[in-house]
């Protein structure tokens, strides 16, 4: 049976690179590919998910998205992903043509995948650009890739993965208390995805670039949700700074996990998951507003 642990720690190896930025860590290698939890991994030559870039047609739009593992959609493979489906869903619909670019980067948050966006991707100058969010986005995350151990033996990833998940305390109501914690208005992860959102609108207004913000619920109970108090915060931070704002937990909530995670041991959204959160995105992005994403 695949490992998780295991997965995760051969994407860190085989796929990303050290960064010397403290706010970075570490970003994708470019142009190359890996088989990871059994599905094909393409980097392309800017460190995206996917095949390399075409040229944008004159008149063409550009959709890059921003976010971290769920965004990059781990464990699913690429033509299921949402990004190649709504790609798929615009080109039916748009006048023009239409790319969807996936710079979603595992273990990223707001303040990484925004500062690696003005370090090497505004050359790719989109159209528009949807910050692709989750829960986790706003937590302060440290450097972490100093652990030689974990980086090199699959046994302690294993044991690493054990022991936190028996001897943690990640049952749902201390994972409420965590995220009410994270999202205090004076918390330091708050307050960096505060400012790095801003930035980034304040730099789509000055490039005329539309700029969405895509709520993503977390998997581990969608039947009885309990993080919906971040889903108003971070609808209110989206009116705060231009945002267009949507809500991926109107197409996704009561699914139960089996029918959603990735694997039973995974809450990575799978194929599934990725075809609701197309659903509940396309509208924002359609010009129309009322195309269908292939099932």
């Amino acid at each position: 049976m695949t490992n998780y642990d295991i997965e995760m720690w051969r994407y860190g190896k085989e796929l990303k690179i050290r960064r010397s930025e403290p706010m970075l860590d570490f970003d994708h290698v470019k142009s190359k590919s890996a088989i990871l939890q059994n599905v094909e991994i393409r980097l392309n030559e800017h460190g995206l998910r996917g095949g390399p870039l075409s040229a944008l047609p004159s008149g063409g739009r550009r959709i890059l998205f921003l976010g971290a593992s769920i965004t990059f959609g781990w464990g699913v493979s690429e033509q299921d992903t949402l990004e190649a489906r709504l790609e798929k869903a615009l080109s039916a619909i748009d006048k023009q043509p239409v790319q969807v670019l996936n710079a979603g980067v595992g273990n990223y948050n707001t303040e990484r995948y925004v500062s690696r966006f003005f370090d090497e991707l505004t050359d790719l100058h989109p159209t528009d650009i949807v910050v692709h969010y989750c829960l986790r986005d706003a937590e302060d995350l440290p450097a972490g890739g100093d652990n030689l151990l974990l980086r090199h033996s699959q046994l302690a990833v294993i044991l690493w993965g054990v022991y936190h998940r028996f001897f943690d305390k990640n049952g749902e109501q201390s994972m409420v208390q965590y995220y009410r914690d994270v999202y205090q208005p004076e918390a330091s992860g708050m307050l960096k995805m505060k400012e790095k959102l801003k930035q980034l609108s304040e730099y789509a207004k000055a490039n005329n670039i539309r700029i969405y913000l895509a709520m993503t619920p977390i998997t581990y109970n969608l039947v009885d949700y309990k993080f919906g108090f971040v889903h108003d915060i971070m609808k209110q931070v989206s009116a705060e700074y231009g945002y267009t704002y949507c809500d991926q937990l109107s197409k996704m909530k009561s699914v139960p996990p089996k029918d959603i995670w990735a694997m039973p041991t995974d809450p990575h959204p799978n194929a599934l998951g990725h075809r609701l959160m197309a659903e509940a995105i396309l509208p924002m992005l359609s010009q129309s507003g009322n195309a269908a994403v292939n099932k």
